[in-house]
């Protein structure tokens, strides 16, 4: 196909296809600099055109812009610097399948924005004043490198220099490199993610922040890498940018075909639904009912909202598995990151508080400045968190999730970059109590290596004890033993050359572990619930709720009544209600919905919420660490040791005459001496020798 037929078919295209935004471009130039084509429609006015397109970007881009700049408008401007972006290219690679055949096509990557830099201008056209002649000629900048002219060009000088580079002559662009990686729901089981560095530039540049999911249409190119001795044979990708398109952030990359919706619509339908579901999250791993129905309320999430006054409210469920060792608590998360529509896992004693939120890093990409990397909790924006050994995380990283938690923003104010990234992701962690063992006479707070603070922001907090019964485990060592003998009959079937062992035997024993929903399927339908699902709450439903809360707050309106909840549990309620709904594929939350969340809430409080020493509801049991009875201990020991140093010079009150006064006031020994350690550990009482204390 002739040069000239490119440039006079594009004429024709955009005039017919594209006028109305031509005329837009004219109207908004030089604020609107490009015009964007979609690629179907070029392949539908000329295939050949579209192909060659995909094939000699190079060659044909340029005749693109040179008709888009030549078309005659009603209105009197020149578009020279106009550009026309395509999308929706076909020619979809992924990172990590790029190679050499590539080089020099146009096509397209998805993945997530790693790193940004700053936009800074890069000069294109540079104008130099020669010092002796005072010759201006003008030097084109391509490449990679500067290139400054060797001689002058005007005749009679003829000079090799000096030359003076002219600032205001010159043209510059805006320009910016960005770093895009793979997105983490794409990997394949303990592949690092792979990343591509990107040129975006002019009206491309400053689009686009770490975190964000996109679709980059361009050219892969190739620079030459550069030694200490001299240039190397190897080349490193570098995509030319032509256009960004952003993946709508929700579960767009889900797709689900007209029949899969169908199926979906109809498994809403079935009142066993709750059932299948629970029956599909982790069926390696036996009982767990209450939980498995917390998760799947989890997995579908409430409906955020945006309030009047600008406030946002989180429709994100984060809950928190506490309990023994060895009883499938990092099994779960992993089950449950593998079946989010899009899942992030990270382990507490391994992830850093800039692993977990966002790292300022010097820049490879440009020239060293500092640039931002999102952590793992930007990484699920819009999925699921999980964090295993939560308790075992530095005191900083706990505290950086706070903010994650409950404003879903993860602000960075580090190495002079003050920035505000978005974290809208419900959390999964999971903690083992200090001392190996959890102790349901003691408060959790106190067994739990974790602030308060941090506890208070979960919804739901469940408590999984190692208890020796009988009739249980017998279960479990029933389904553990089967499960592990459908895996043995599976590998020896297709291990072994001559094995008997048929197809019906393994899948007759495989479904005690099968998901009743197959995992691909789950996801859909979470992502479909999600996608389409806004449910509004009835009028009985929410009256059931606000009774239950006020119920509950009522216990503590005596004196020395502790308080029971705080309204941080009842938003907590309509979050678990809402979910349920979603999970019906219901735009109602019914009286059943709220029955549902003030069991599941209950059965939490019950394990939780409760003070160890008077068995009522404490909410600051988990709060603050001490629950109210203590708290009113801690006082009475408190005037004890004031009445025993008040007897004795200098305020020292020895520790057996204070325990022997406490018995008398019906405080025990063991609770007096815990009391008191406390107190010392919080920095109120002083230890002059082993036998004294006294106030500090």
């Amino acid at each position: 196909m002739s040069e000239i037929k490119w440039d006079e078919k594009f004429r024709d295209f955009l005039k017919r296809y594209y006028w109305d935004e031509i005329l837009l471009l004219a109207n908004e130039y030089p604020e609107l600099r490009s015009i964007v084509v979609d690629f179907p429609d070029l392949e539908q006015f000329d295939a050949d055109l579209a192909y060659e397109l995909l094939e000699h970007p190079d060659d044909v881009i340029p005749y693109a812009e040179q008709a888009l700049r030549e078309i005659d408008i009603p209105i009197e401007k020149d578009l020279d610097e106009a550009h026309v972006q395509f999308i929706n290219v076909p020619n979809r690679v992924a990172i990590r399948e790029l190679r050499s055949k590539h080089l020099l096509k146009f096509i397209s990557i998805e993945g997530m924005i790693r790193k940004a830099t700053e936009v800074r201008p890069k000069i294109t056209n540079a104008a130099f004043m020669c010092m002796r002649c005072e010759n201006t000629s003008f030097e084109p900048q391509g490449g990679p490198k500067f290139v400054e002219p060797t001689d002058c060009e005007n005749e009679s000088c003829g000079k090799k220099g000096p030359f003076k580079l002219l600032i205001d002559q010159s043209t510059f662009l805006d320009a910016q490199k960005l770093q895009v990686q793979e997105a983490p729901e794409s990997l394949k089981g303990g592949s690092q993610p792979q990343s591509l560095d990107v040129d975006a530039e002019d009206d491309l540049a400053g689009l686009v922040k770490p975190g964000d999911r996109l679709v980059i249409n361009g050219v892969l190119r190739s620079h030459q890498r550069t030694l200490r001795e001299g240039k190397s044979t190897f080349y490193d990708l570098v995509l030319h940018a032509n256009s960004i398109e952003y993946v709508d952030q929700e579960f767009d990359e889900l797709d689900i075909s007209p029949e899969e919706e169908e199926r979906i619509v109809e498994m809403g339908n079935n009142p066993e639904i709750y059932k299948m579901i629970r029956g599909s999250i982790a069926p390696s791993i036996y009982g767990y009912e209450d939980i498995k129905e917390a998760l799947s309320l989890q997995l579908f999430s409430a409906v955020p909202k945006m309030l009047p006054d600008g406030s946002r409210v989180r429709g994100d469920i984060h809950i928190l598995l506490v309990g023994d060792p060895g009883i499938a608590k990092s099994q779960l998360l992993r089950y449950m990151v593998k079946i989010s529509p899009r899942g992030v896992f990270a382990s507490g004693k391994s992830a850093s508080s800039s692993g977990l939120t966002a790292a300022a890093v010097k820049d490879d990409l440009g020239d060293g400045r500092w640039t931002l990397e999102a952590g793992a909790l930007v990484m699920a924006d819009m999925g699921l968190a999980a964090v295993d050994e939560m308790d075992k995380m530095s005191k900083e990283d706990k505290s950086a999730l706070h903010e994650a938690m409950e404003q879903q923003t993860i602000s960075v104010a580090k190495a002079g970059i003050l920035a505000t990234l978005k974290s809208r992701c419900a959390l999964l962690g999971a903690a083992n109590p200090k001392y190996g063992r959890f102790d349901k006479y003691e408060g959790l707070a106190e067994q739990i290596n974790m602030p308060p603070a941090l506890i208070s922001r979960f919804d739901l907090i469940f408590i999984l004890l190692d208890v020796p019964d009988r009739v249980k485990d017998s279960n479990i060592a029933h389904h553990i033993l089967r499960s592990q003998y459908a895996g043995e009959l599976n590998e020896q079937r297709q291990r072994v050359p001559h094995s008997t062992i048929t197809k019906e035997e393994v899948d007759s024993h495989m479904t005690v572990i099968m998901p009743i929903i197959e995992n691909n399927l789950l996801r859909k339908y979470v992502a479909y619930a999600r996608r389409r699902i806004f449910p509004i709450m009835e009028d009985d439903a929410r009256d059931h709720i606000i009774n239950y809360y006020l119920d509950l707050r009522k216990q503590g309106e005596g004196k020395d009544s502790p308080v029971p909840v705080t309204a941080r549990q009842l938003e907590a309620l309509v979050r678990l209600a809402e979910a349920s709904a979603r999970i019906r594929l219901s735009n109602v939350v019914t009286i059943d919905d709220a029955k549902r969340t003030t069991r599941i809430s209950m059965a939490c409080m019950r394990q939780v919420g409760v003070d160890p020493d008077t068995g009522a509801f404490d909410v600051d049991v988990i709060a603050s660490g001490t629950s109210k009875s203590q708290r009113d201990k801690i006082h009475h020991i408190k005037d004890i040791i004031k009445r025993v140093g008040d007897r004795h010079a200098g305020g020292k009150a020895p520790l057996e005459e204070i325990y022997t006064e406490a018995e008398t006031e019906e405080i025990s020994r063991e609770r007096a001496e815990e009391l008191i350690s406390k107190m010392k550990k919080q920095g109120d009482l002083l230890a002059p020798d082993s036998k004294h204390i006294k106030f500090v």
